[in-house]
């Protein structure tokens, strides 16, 4: 609900301050007090687009500083932490506007976006009037509204969650179908690279292997000679035999020595132990020098040819094999591609008909509903003197999407057999505004989180027919808030609380300023709105008789 309006150096208001109450609230006033200027700042204030120059001739900025009481379910507290804004039951938005024309706006003192304040708006307020166009003329809306008339909300879920699944499953069917036809491309390259690697089977670390073994038998003939000779030399009839020699020698003459060469002994025979370890080892050595020239050819044809699939594949060698298991899996997945394609295939036809179901089900609601809108708007238009016009809610096929398949329209005839259309393009003015209010009348079960403006619904209509509509506007106000821009007594008489817009001047400066009105006032005010400029005895016996009837 909105609470409060502070309105600084704007047009021709320079300082301005509003205190709005539930209920039906109505401003009054002559042409051009600047009633409109009240609705161009509150716009202004909500980030609407609308006039380019608002500051006041002469200041440096406008401002405009709107406050609203939210309740805990109001939709505004979504938007807020979708922002990142602060939020709580109260709602403070400032815009100033600088005389060369740069906006800034401030949520609960918070900086955002003119999108941020858009967005708020649409939860904030709903305008309507012979040029609204961000409500009930707006085809765009009317299938929500629809949907709010026919409390289809469950279905609507039904609906949106099922056209997700075919959103899915389809991404997923065509993912699959360009996957297999990328692979289909490459089919013979798969098949081919399998096999070879399938034949030549690397293993890892064979790679590193093979080049020892390579280089160790390359090296082999060069190193064997050298080996051989170092063998002899420690056998027998080299070093082995000369330290067995002296060994034996020594061992002769040992008892005559006095002990001086029972540790030289001892040393000898470590040595002939180490030298029989060392004649082994070389002995080893010997034999693994040993080779059949074919095997040198074998080992470095596989060497290469390990290199050489490795270098084609861009991989390492040791990472061969699990290349191979990869294009294994992909050749895997294109044999299984046809089956791969049916399951997913399958499932968007699932998919596709538990979305047709969830449509139909609430094409079905909607049809249903609009019978029963297109009826009670009727009810409400032979209290408007429109008895013999005809009102009727469009259903057609549309592209299906998440809310469904159908495309819904508000079209009116002004009478009997005359052709209908848009409610914009067949009404009049007053014809327009009494078919708007009597759409409201019938769109608005519950208590409307939003304040609902009207700004001159009621031109062109009077009497009894005025009467009616300031009734539904009073009807539409009960437990929430109704603002009213009006030039009809009738209308003006109904509301709970009045304000009246005027001219001033001041120094030479036209302003605009706006008087709550006591129950004396009032009588005035609406006595004025009776019988214009002279107000007389009777004007204001009327406008009692229309304040208590």
């Amino acid at each position: 609900m909105l609470r409060a309006l502070d309105i600084r150096d704007m047009l021709i208001i320079d300082r301005l301050d509003l205190v709005f109450q539930p209920g039906l609230n109505a401003l009054t006033g002559e042409t051009g007090a600047g009633k409109s200027i009240l609705l161009d700042s509150l716009g202004f204030v909500l980030g609407w687009r609308g006039r380019a120059e608002l500051v006041r001739q002469g200041a440096a900025q406008g401002e405009v500083v709107a406050e609203f009481e939210l309740a805990d379910d109001h939709p505004a507290h979504a938007v807020l932490a979708e922002a990142g804004l602060p939020g709580g039951s109260e709602l403070i938005l400032r815009r100033i506007n600088t005389a060369e024309g740069r906006k800034t706006a401030w949520v609960n003192d918070r900086r955002c976006s003119g999108e941020v304040l858009r967005a708020l708006s649409d939860t904030l307020i709903e305008l309507h009037g012979q040029h609204d166009d961000r409500g009930l003329l707006n085809p765009r809306g009317h299938r929500a509204m629809l949907d709010a008339y026919a409390g289809a909300a469950e279905q609507i879920a039904a609906v949106r969650a099922a056209w997700g699944q075919v959103a899915r499953t389809r991404k997923a069917l065509e993912e699959t179908e360009a996957a297999l036809q990328a692979m289909q491309a490459e089919e013979e390259f798969l098949r081919h690279s399998v096999a070879e690697l399938d034949q030549l089977d690397p293993q890892p670390g064979e790679d590193a292997e093979l080049d020892a073994r390579r280089r160790m038998m390359q090296g082999a003939e060069r190193i064997r000679d050298d080996v051989a000779r170092a063998f002899a030399l420690l056998g027998g009839d080299g070093a082995e035999g000369a330290m067995a020699d002296a060994l034996r020698w020594l061992e002769g003459v040992s008892d005559n020595a006095g002990g001086q060469l029972e540790e030289p002994i001892t040393a000898l025979g470590r040595a002939l132990i180490e030298l029989g370890e060392a004649q082994d080892g070389v002995n080893a050595c010997l034999q693994a020098l040993e080779f059949n020239p074919a095997d040198l050819e074998q080992a470095e044809e596989r060497l290469f040819a390990i290199r050489a699939l490795a270098r084609k594949h861009d991989v390492t060698p040791d990472a061969l094999g699990t290349f191979a298991e990869t294009l294994r899996e992909r050749l895997h997945r294109l044999d299984a591609g046809d089956a791969d394609l049916s399951e997913r295939r399958a499932a968007l036809s699932a998919a596709q008909g538990t979305y047709d179901e969830a449509a139909e089900a609430l094409s079905v609601m909607r049809r249903a509903a609009a019978v029963q809108l297109d009826a009670a708007v009727m009810t409400e238009l032979a209290p408007l003197k429109m008895e013999r016009a005809v009102f009727r809610t469009d259903i057609t096929p549309a592209e299906a999407g998440p809310e469904g398949v159908d495309a819904v329209a508000f079209t009116v005839a002004t009478n009997p057999g005359a052709p209908s259309g848009p409610l914009n393009k067949i009404a009049s003015g007053g014809e327009l505004s009494r078919f708007l209010l009597a759409l409201k009348v019938c769109l608005t079960g519950e208590r409307s989180a939003r304040t609902m403006i009207f700004d001159e619904i009621d031109r062109g209509v009077g009497g009894a027919t005025a009467d009616a509509v300031g009734r539904r506007l009073s009807a539409l106000a009960q437990g929430g808030q109704v603002l009213v821009v009006t030039h009809s007594p009738q209308v003006a008489a109904r509301a709970q609380h009045h304000w009246r817009v005027q001219k001033q001047v001041a120094d030479g400066q036209t302003l605009s300023t706006v008087v709550p009105l006591a129950a004396d006032d009032r009588v005035d005010e609406i006595a004025r709105m009776v019988a214009g400029d002279t107000i007389t005895d009777e004007a204001r016996a009327a406008a009692r008789a229309l304040l208590h009837p």
